[in-house]
Parts: C-alpha cells; sequence; structure tokens
C-alpha cells in the first residue's frame, strides 16, 4: 500500500495562459530543450535481468508510442516486443522466477485499479491473472525457491480490505491465502515464501507490526507504537528467528535494527543522527543487510556485508551519480545498477561481480546527452521557527544567479520529500530562465520524527509558513525576484498551489495547480475504499474531517472556501479518473472561482488519473503551462502548435478571461 494519498504522482505543468509578452533572457542563455526530449517516453528504460540471467528485459516505446515490455537473449541481437498494451504504456514489470513469464500491471486510464498480467515467453500469451472489475491487485512478492507461484495482493474479496493471494504461474490460479482482519496496511514474508509479518494501522494513527510463527499459527504483536514514531518492516533473517526493521523509539531519525521476534532483544544495523535510514539492500536468499542508503542531500551507502564492499566501491567508480542497485541474478554474479545525475539522463549498468567491471547498457534518454543541463545543489534554509529545511536549487546555465524569476516546486504526500538526482521539471523550469527551489517542508519523510511531527494538523499553517519562508530566503539571498515567484506543484503540492493564492494571494505571482484538492472534508470523502486502514493517519496529521472539534481547522484549510481571496493567475490541471483527488475536487474550486468572477484556466484530460502518464498529454500540460508562466515571469517558452498536442484529451475551460 502507498504510504499516503498523494504519494505517486506524474507531475506535469499547466497553462493556456496570459497572451503577455515574454522578456527575452540575455544571449548567454542555451537554446530551449524541447519538450519531447523532457517530458516525452524514454527511448528505453528499466532494465531487468532473468532470474538465470539469460535474458534481458526493459521498456520501450512501440511504433504507436507506447511503453512495452521488450526482452532479448543476453548477447544477442533478438530484441522482441512481449507485450501489447494498446495506449497507456507498461511500467511496472517484474520478471516471475520461472524465467519464461514477464509480470506487469496496468489500469485503466488512471483509475488505479491495477490488474496483474503475465506475458507467456514460450507461447507469446498474454493473460489477466486478475481479471475483476473494480478490483485492485499488485505483485506483493517473489521468491526464487518458489518460481512457479507469486504472492498478489489484492481486494477482490472485500474492496476496503487488501488480502494476500498465491498465484500458480503453471496453472493461473488464484486461492486466498491470508485474510486481512480489517486493519493491515502492508505484508511481510519469510526465507519460506509464507506471510509471516503484518503491518497495521492503530486506531489512534499508530503503527503496530505482528508476526506469527507459522502461516495458521494466532497472530501477536511484535512491537507497536503510537503516531508519533516511525516503524517500518524490511525482512526476515533466513531462520524467520528475527526481523529488519525501521525504528525511531530511542531515537528522533529511524534506525535500521534486527529485532529478535522472541526475546525482543535488538542490534542497530545502520543510523545516521542527520537521516533516517533510507533504501535498505537485502540479500534476496541470505535475507542478510548488505548496505543501506542515507541522504541528507545526496545519497551515500554505509555497507554492512564485507563481501560486496569491493563492488560498491567499484560502482561508485562508474558514474559521478548516485546509484542503487536494482537488480541481481539469482547466482548472484552480475547485478544491474542504476545511476541518477543531476545532469543527465537515468542510466543503467551491468556490473561483474568477478571481474569487478562494469558496461553500459543504456540511458533512458540519450538526446539529453551534451546538453547544457542546470546543476541541483542541496541547500539548507531554516524556518521562521528554527526548523532545518533540506532543499534543492536549481538555476538556470548562462545567466547570472541574481534577481531570477523563480518557480517554487513543492512536492506530493505530503509524506514524502525531494531527493537529489536528474528531474526533468526542474531542469525544463531552468531551461526557461526561472530558478527552480525545491524545499522540504516540515511533514516530509526521511530527517526524523520531529520533523515529520511537526507538520500534524499545520496544512496551511506552518507548512505553508515554510514554504513562504523558502521564497523569503531565496529573495533575501538575492536569487529570487520578490515580484516574479510562482508556485507549482501536484497532489499535495496542488494543494500548496492553491492554499498560495487562497491564504496569502499577493506572495506569489502566479500559481499552477495539478491534480491539487480544495477542500479537505471532500477529499477524504472520495478516496478509494482500499484506503480505509490509512484513514487514522490522515486523521491524526491532517484532521479529522468527521470530528466536529477539528471542523473549523479543516474548513480553514481548505482553499476552497477562500476562492474570494485569488488575485493572482491560476492554471489547474486534472485527471479525470483521479482515485485519490477526485475530478470534483478541481471542478468546485474553478466554479467557486466564476462565481466570484475571478479568473482561473482548468484543463481536464479524460483518460488520466492521479498525474499525467501518457506522453501526449504531459507534453500537452506543459506547454500550456510554458506560456502561463512567461506571461507571469517573463521567462522563455517553446510555442505549441495548434490547440493541443496531437493525441492529447484536453478539455479547457477558461473563467475570466
Amino acid at each position: 500500500m502507498p504510504k499516503s494519498l498523494f504519494s505517486r504522482v506524474v507531475l506535469t505543468a499547466a497553462a493556456l495562459a496570459l497572451l503577455l509578452p515574454a522578456v527575452s533572457l540575455p544571449a548567454q542563455a542555451p537554446p530551449l530543450i524541447s519538450r519531447d526530449i523532457l517530458f516525452g517516453n524514454p527511448e528505453r528504460a528499466n532494465p531487468r535481468l532473468s532470474p538465470d540471467g539469460q535474458r534481458l528485459a526493459w521498456v520501450a516505446p512501440d511504433k504507436k508510442n507506447v511503453l512495452q515490455v521488450w526482452v532479448k537473449t543476453v548477447g544477442k541481437d533478438d530484441d522482441k516486443m512481449v507485450t501489447a498494451d494498446k495506449k497507456r504504456g507498461i511500467r511496472q514489470y517484474f520478471w516471475a522466477q520461472d524465467n519464461n513469464t514477464l509480470l506487469y500491471q496496468q489500469d485503466n486510464d488512471g483509475d488505479e485499479n491495477f490488474h496483474v498480467y503475465g506475458a507467456d515467453l514460450a507461447s507469446g500469451n498474454v493473460r489477466d491473472y486478475t481479471p475483476y472489475q473494480g478490483v485492485r491487485a499488485g505483485v506483493a512478492d517473489l521468491s526464487p525457491d518458489f518460481p512457479d507461484e507469486v504472492l498478489i495482493e489484492a481486494n477482490i474479496r472485500n474492496r476496503q480490505l487488501m488480502d494476500v493471494q498465491r498465484l500458480n504461474l503453471k496453472t493461473g490460479a488464484l486461492t486466498l491465502d491470508t485474510e486481512n482482519p480489517g486493519d493491515v496496511a502492508g505484508w511481510g514474508t519469510d526465507a519460506k515464501f509464507k506471510v509471516r509479518a503484518a503491518v497495521a494501522q492503530t486506531a489512534d494513527g499508530g503503527t503496530e507490526i505482528r508476526v506469527r510463527d507459522e502461516v495458521k499459527s494466532p497472530w501477536r504483536t511484535l512491537l507497536k507504537v503510537g503516531p508519533d514514531e516511525i516503524l517500518e518492516f524490511e525482512d526476515f533473517t533466513k531462520d524467520g528467528a528475527s526481523a529488519y526493521l525501521k525504528t525511531s523509539i530511542g531515537s528522533d531519525t529511524a534506525r535500521l535494527v534486527e529485532r529478535n521476534i522472541a526475546t525482543g532483544a535488538e542490534k542497530v544495523l545502520a543510523v545516521s543522527p542527520d537521516v533516517d535510514a533510507g533504501p535498505a539492500v537485502i540479500h534476496p536468499k541470505q535475507h542478510t543487510v548488505q548496505a543501506v542508503g542515507f541522504a541528507p542531500g545526496r545519497l551515500s551507502w554505509k555497507v554492512l556485508d564485507p563481501s560486496v564492499q569491493a563492488d560498491f566501491d567499484g560502482i561508485a567508480k562508474l558514474n559521478p551519480g548516485d546509484f542503487s542497485i536494482v537488480n541481481r541474478t539469482e547466482k548472484d554474479d552480475r547485478w544491474l545498477v542504476a545511476f541518477t545525475s543531476d545532469r543527465g539522463p537515468v542510466s543503467w549498468w551491468a556490473w561483474d561481480r568477478a571481474s569487478k567491471k562494469g558496461t553500459l547498457l543504456f540511458t533512458a534518454q540519450p538526446k539529453l546527452e551534451g546538453l547544457a543541463l542546470a546543476e541541483m545543489k542541496p541547500v539548507a534554509i531554516k524556518s521562521r521557527d528554527g526548523l532545518t529545511l533540506n532543499s534543492y536549487l536549481t538555476l538556470p546555465v548562462g545567466v547570472a544567479p541574481k534577481n531570477l524569476p523563480m518557480v517554487l516546486f513543492v512536492h506530493g504526500g505530503p509524506w514524502g520529500r525531494d531527493t537529489w538526482g536528474y528531474n526533468s521539471y526542474a531542469q525544463w523550469l531552468a531551461n526557461r530562465g526561472y530558478a527552480v527551489l525545491q524545499p522540504n517542508f516540515r511533514a516530509s519523510t526521511g530527517y526524523g520524527k520531529k520533523f515529520l511531527n511537526a507538520g500534524n494538523r499545520q496544512w496551511g499553517l506552518k507548512m505553508h509558513d515554510d514554504l513562504i519562508d523558502a521564497v523569503d530566503w531565496a529573495v533575501k539571498q538575492g536569487i529570487a525576484d520578490p515580484k516574479k515567484v510562482a508556485i507549482m506543484g501536484g497532489s499535495y503540492g496542488g494543494y500548496a498551489a492553491l492554499a498560495a493564492v487562497t491564504f496569502t494571494p499577493e506572495k506569489f505571482a502566479c500559481s499552477v495547480d495539478i491534480v491539487g484538492p480544495s477542500n479537505l472534508k471532500t477529499l477524504i470523502a472520495s478516496i478509494p475504499a482500499y484506503w480505509k486502514p490509512l484513514r487514522a493517519t490522515f486523521d491524526v496529521r491532517m484532521g479529522n474531517v468527521d470530528d466536529p472539534k477539528d471542523a473549523e481547522l479543516i474548513r480553514n484549510a481548505s482553499p476552497l472556501f477562500k476562492a474570494d481571496k485569488i488575485v493572482r493567475p491560476l492554471l489547474i490541471g486534472q485527471g479525470a479518473n483521479d482515485p485519490r483527488v477526485n475530478v470534483k475536487e478541481s471542478e468546485q474550486i474553478v466554479d467557486a472561482i466564476e462565481k466570484n468572477k475571478g479568473n482561473v484556466t482548468y484543463v481536464v484530460y479524460s483518460d488520466e488519473g492521479h498525474g499525467f502518464q501518457r506522453p501526449e498529454n504531459r507534453i500537452d500540460f506543459n506547454a500550456r503551462s510554458e506560456k502561463f508562466l512567461a506571461g507571469c515571469l517573463a521567462g522563455r517558452f517553446e510555442p505549441m502548435e495548434g490547440e493541443k498536442i496531437p493525441g492529447s484529451t484536453a478539455v479547457v475551460k477558461v473563467v475570466g478571461r
């Protein structure tokens, strides 16, 4: 289950716009980078080796520019497309452990009711393993010791609850493995491929990790904490006697620990006083923790297993970016490694553990290579009450970093964070002449429980103050022109964009809201049924929309009720099928603006959900937003030919212009 309602969003920008002339940047500014390069489909991406290492899979567009899964034999040029998605493109896929089946997930026009499909490489057949209308399913786990089985999470039995189903790949049979008692948001399996851990959300918004000795044994509590603590399950040890957990108990930042199930004894494996423990590299068969990542600004690795120290050292020398291990063969003789860099596309490398040599496979967007991309710098900003806002600043290339127009780009979640690396939006906006500031405001994850909890019940209050403080910092540093600052974001970032023009109506020159909620009460009323176990988290961190004591808090934090305060240009983008932020969230604030005789441009895409997945829609929305931002901030823009990008489903409503 996702960590928050807004944890996944493909950010896209917006705008029809003010028809004001754009002011040209100095001659030393680099040429415009095409939106097709920045926001089009990757040429190739997400490679994965088959468990036996004999074949390589990846995603790449077909002749109709729809992302499909491709496969080739390692060392041969026998590339073959093995899926035939008609429209949205495939992004999530997995090798089954039988070396013959490629599993992938796909929904219907952004509704997030994903089905699990399997492409049989021997026969060429593609099968829907979860053919149930209105059901959401996803691959939960795979095991090299059980090659013909897959564990799937799905709400077949009850639309509110994700049970674990066991899929037999040979027969296609799907049987109920573990029933959700009503409060479980996630599951964990042991080395025997048995579900033995359950992560439940308690009524007070806390977390309880339950375990059982065998699949028929009763569940018992391993650890239970209140909403102020961070607690996550990672894995079991190979013998199943201990569990790897991320926990903030006894410290501010979350540590990775090994906890004995019988005695409760804990051993700290990795900790940082500055940030929570990040990604953990766990051996898929030995179930030992090999390394843990920490990312205060950039990602660094703490290696715990001496047997991989030389591998991590050697990989780090391949590329100056930050790397992660994305795939490894069953023999563990070859790894696939992904590098992200702030000034180049994501690249994937094959790492041979015997020779300690790496080979570049490909990059996602080769056309980005050699272009004048901008550096992303980690910066620390102090909030007015003394918190440190770890943020990222990207400045345009070839332009003096003084008194620039700026875009404050706000991440979603809000229980997520921005990270260092290639960001198409930061590069796009910097290329158009804007400074780009991405603040990790309070409530962002990764910086300890005090920072996370400082955002509780602060939507539109101190969380918004942090954004204002970030802008004021950039102005004080001489980076930003205070009269030319825009705010933009998706999901919670879209909410922040609406809050900016309603709560502080003259602070920003303009605002771009992408799939952002306008009324917190109606937001919670329309979330998907399977978010039921996570509802208590929103009650604690946002406020309880059903509690009369929180009614004033919720109403005051909802931009809808201050729509009459909007005086700055506003552009809104929305997916018609968004299950997280219902289309009505955008419609109701557009209606309110119209009733108050205000101005707004509203773009809705009929075949999208929480963010814009199809490249035609992404590019269309960003084309509109370029012109919109240029009208507000006097930056550059690449003109759009015609009323919309071919293939886009944009429907535009302009109010008051």
